[in-house]
Parts: C-alpha cells; structure tokens; sequence
C-alpha cells in the first residue's frame, strides 16, 4: 500500500525552496507522531497560495523545519455560501463545524438566538476544527471564522444580494429543490438552535426579501444534523457536486 503524504496548514508564506519553522506542536506531530525524519514528504497549504509539496528540512530536538518544492494545486474557492448557526457546545459544535468545512462553506458566521445554548463561541477552536476538517479532507481552502452577532444584527446588516436559506420546519413547500429552484450565489444558510427559532424569530426572517424558508423533511432533526441535510442540499441546488471544492488545478 503506498504510503500516504501527510497534510499540513500553515500560517507561513509559502514559495520555492523557502524553509519554513513548523510550531512546537506541528514539529512533534511530524517527528515523533507520524516519525518523519530529514526528506520525508509533507504536503503544506495556508489557504491562499495554493498546496505545495515540502520536505522535512530539519528535525532537531528543539525545532523542525520544512522546505517547500514545488506548488500541487491552486486556490480554488467553494462556491460562495456563507454557514450562519446558533453555536452548540462543545462536541456537537466541533462535529458541525468539521462537516460544514468538509461541505465548502466559505464562512462561518455563529448568530446568537434567544434560544443558544451556548453562552461563549471559542472562536479559536472553531478555527482548528475547520483547518483540521481541511487537512483531513485533501481541502486547500478553509473557511473563515466570524465573530459571533445577535440574529437581529446580522439581519439589520444583511446584503439583500445574498439569498438566505432560513431552515424553517414550518415553511409551506415540503420539498426543499423546488424552493431553491431559482438560487445562485452569492447565498448563506440559516440553521436556529436546538429549541428553534421563537415565533418573534420568524416573523423577522420572513419579512425579508432576501429570505427563502426551506423545509427539510417531515422529521425532527438535531442542529447538527440540520447543518449537513441544508448544506447539502443547497449545494445541490446551486451545482457545486460536478467539481472538487478546493482541490482543483492539482498538479500531477
């Protein structure tokens, strides 16, 4: 079985025969969890200069380096769909977050509800989720990862040129594709928190030109779950399923 290159997300500049310091955590991951040594391939990215083929220049005890050969793919961004969610906590947070990357949202915008469960948004750990999604998944985007606004904020300030999906179990037309028969991006979806949306709630979304209610079946589905049936379907509807989000132009 041929041995799999492993994948990594850097902060760095990224360009030819330009030896890059990895961090403490990233140096031991390589070193002394995967056992790379000097020469060992490793596959780099940092999301706006494409992925590049690198090797393990130095590895030292105190510090290891990696030097860049050669780029193996573009840039080529999802289609634009901004993911904006009421947070989970903990776990279910970091499984939706890890699919909705896996699924090419291009950001992630957590909105406060009146009825999120979750106090605090670690932001920080969102991003690791997502660039762990990336790294896993052969993805050479990742997603940005907004502060969190209050639904109403990021309402008042919506560009109506973007379509928002709104996931609502009560929408009228039960079949989600002929509600987005006509969508284009740029778009975003809407997924409430585990008690849903207040009636209050809904009135404010449905009274926006730019809101499209989706229904997504006759069952109760969990947030997270939610998060993958909407995503899937807009991308779907949108036809984003013909091309390989964020690993196309790969080099051979």
């Amino acid at each position: 079985m041929a041995k799999t290159t492993p994948r990594l997300h850097l902060e760095a500049e990224l360009s030819p025969a330009h030896d890059i310091p990895l961090s403490r955590e990233q140096g031991h991951y390589l070193t002394h969890v995967l056992r790379l040594v000097p020469g060992d391939a490793v596959e780099v990215f940092n999301g706006q200069e494409g992925a590049w083929l690198a090797y393990v220049a130095d590895a030292g005890k105190k510090a290891v380096s990696i030097r860049c050969e050669r780029r193996l793919a573009d840039v080529t961004p999802p289609p634009d769909i901004d993911y904006l969610f009421a947070p989970l906590k903990h776990a279910r947070l970091d499984y939706m977050v890890q699919k909705a990357t896996e699924l090419g949202v291009r950001r992630l915008r957590p909105v406060m509800t009146a009825r999120t469960i979750a106090e605090r948004v670690n932001l920080e750990r969102m991003k690791a989720n997502a660039i762990e999604a990336a790294e896993q998944c052969n993805l050479v985007f990742v997603p940005e990862v907004l502060d969190p606004v209050p639904l109403a904020k990021a309402i008042a300030d919506w560009d109506p040129a973007r379509r928002l999906v709104f996931c609502d179990e009560t929408a009228a037309q039960a079949n989600p594709l002929q509600s987005l028969a006509a969508i284009a991006t740029p778009a975003a979806v809407l997924v409430g928190p585990e008690g849903g949306f207040t009636d209050e709630e809904r009135r404010l979304l449905r009274a926006q030109p730019f809101v499209t209610a989706i229904s997504l079946g006759p069952r109760i589905l969990r947030a997270d779950t939610v998060a993958i049936a909407a995503l899937a379907v807009v991308q779907a509807a949108i036809g984003d399923w013909g091309a390989r989000s964020g690993s196309a132009g790969r080099a051979p």
